[in-house]
């Protein structure tokens, strides 16, 4: 049986950068359980979680979880998930009315900004890499090598000789934070899989547009033979693609036999609500203004931990970042696992009081948008500064 290579399981940033300790005191506790500490009511900065609070009770009658997805389960932070009613731009309002800078973007696909007035803006979810209930034969046609690791990857081919049908790999990584690639990783890979006559399949769901208008192939240099996108492509709406060389692609039905189908494939609205979000992100400075501000609220971050005496990791590639609560360098999923996890908690519900959103996990990657302005990355980096300082 012909085998695939599944790139994830590790970690590791090109490029990374990190604040260190000052001679500030630690606060990290080996004995720190994980509690909610975002009251259901702040009355000093007029903060309420009360009416979430209702509709969590109401959800959990209804969904495994009260929950969608479940990365918005809020498990890795404590707490229940907040209900948003409406957004704008950067911003979004939850059912109590709390006004919050939105650094998640529908999960990546709102690079324009929520509700915008010509492409428009949606969700997107999330899935596990695998979970209760998929069955071990499911898998037991895939290898899996440590992100990063080349030489994990040739022993792979070695061991298997002909019987690797492909690499798959997001270039740079988004569902364990935000990792780059290491100098040379990507090329390497595209080495091995012409050397062994397997495919280069790129999963650009995030990365796809948000990296480059040609996604990240374009950015890094790197052509596969497959690639996969969805989020941004859609303009926030439900939509998935693949595409590849002639002839991949002439495999597929009707020309081929691999068959494909699908009852709202090319559906005039989605296609409509991609097509203009794809329109305005070619307009001239697009990715350079992402580059910026994106690149400003990692450093102001780094030096917000610096400044309070917190060492912290982080990197950023245009508008998709992520940063890590440890000193580095994050190189591998083992690495990232040392990340302090319980402080990351502490600074995510300290940030949700200072109205700024990220996502509910130190795992999953950030984004801004076109929408972000100067003055939002400037009071996410006060906020930042604010809640580090008590932590």
């Amino acid at each position: 049986m012909a085998a695939s290579i599944n790139g994830v399981g590790g970690v590791g940033f090109g490029g990374l950068t990190c604040s260190t300790k000052t001679a500030l005191p630690s606060s990290r506790s080996s004995s720190f359980r994980v509690q909610m500490s975002v009251p259901v009511e702040d009355k000093k900065r007029n903060y309420t979680l009360q009416k979430s609070q209702e509709a969590f009770n109401a959800a959990l009658n209804l969904m495994p979880g009260g929950v969608n997805s479940p990365v918005r389960a809020f498990k890795s932070v404590g707490g229940q998930p907040i209900f948003m009613d409406s957004v704008k731009g950067s911003h979004m309002w939850d059912i109590d009315g709390n006004e919050y800078i939105d650094y998640v973007g529908s999960w990546g696909p709102a690079i324009i900004g929520h509700a915008d007035d010509e492409a428009g803006s949606g969700v997107a979810t999330l899935g596990l890499p695998d979970s209760p209930g998929v069955p071990k034969a499911t898998t037991s046609g895939t290898l899996t090598a440590p992100y990063n690791d080349i030489a994990a990857v040739e022993s792979l081919f070695n061991s298997n000789k002909g019987e690797i049908a492909a690499i798959i790999l997001e270039p740079a990584v988004g569902n364990s934070g935000f990792i780059t690639p290491k100098p040379d990783f990507l090329e390497a890979i595209h080495h091995l899989t012409k050397e062994n006559g397997a495919l280069l399949i790129f999963d650009e769901v995030m990365t796809g547009f948000r990296l480059s208008y040609g996604g990240a192939q374009e950015y890094f240099g790197i052509t596969p033979d497959l690639t996969t996108l969805g989020k941004v492509i859609g303009g926030g709406l439900p939509v998935g693609a693949y595409g590849g060389g002639r002839e991949i692609m002439e495999m597929v039905a009707p020309a081929g036999p691999m068959y494909q189908a699908g009852t709202l494939s090319g559906n005039p609205l989605a296609m409509t609500a991609g097509i203009q979000t794809l329109k305005r992100l070619k307009a001239p400075g697009t990715y350079e203004y992402l580059d910026r501000i994106t690149g400003e609220l990692v450093q102001g971050i780094l030096n917000a931990g610096k400044k309070t005496g917190h060492a912290i990791c982080g990197g950023h590639i245009r508008g998709m970042f992520g940063f890590f609560f440890t000193e580095g360098p994050v190189q591998n999923f083992d690495d990232a696992k040392k990340s302090d996890a319980a402080k990351f908690v502490r600074f995510y519900q300290g940030m949700l009081r200072e109205g700024v959103y990220f996502a509910p996990s130190q795992l999953e990657a950030g984004f801004t948008s076109l929408a972000h302005s100067p003055e939002d990355i400037q009071k996410t980096v006060a906020a930042a500064e604010n809640v580090l300082s008590k932590i």
